[in-house]
């Protein structure tokens, strides 16, 4: 994370999002979107995903690249409603212990 940085948005109940971002040559990296669970569903996700995406487009970026965890079964569809196509998977990390069998699901969006 030390490659990249935070987006975050607070007011004055105290932190209510943010989104790690990370420019790749021609193309932006994006992970760990989280919103606070009291805040979710008023669209706090978008307007950080939007955040981000004018980041990377500021930046020049053609492209952003995500991954999620299979297990997070509902994260694919949002960002399928934001844009982002599956692009692939990889394997999870060996060294982490997992309860649950997992891979990561590779998405991208274009966006230049």
């Amino acid at each position: 994370m030390a490659k990249g940085k935070f987006l975050v948005a607070d007011d004055t109940a105290g932190l209510a999002g943010c989104v790690y971002v990370e420019l790749r040559g021609d193309r932006g990296y994006l992970g760990l979107l989280g919103v606070d669970p009291t805040r979710q569903g008023t669209g706090l996700g978008r307007k950080l995903m939007d955040a981000a995406e004018s980041c990377f487009r500021d930046a020049g970026c053609r492209a952003i690249d995500l991954r999620v965890i299979s297990a997070r079964t509902p994260l694919p569809a949002f960002y399928r409603h934001l844009g982002y196509l599956e692009t692939g998977t990889a394997p999870f990390a060996p060294d982490v212990h997992v309860k649950v069998p997992c891979h990561y699901v590779l998405m991208s969006k274009v966006i230049g």
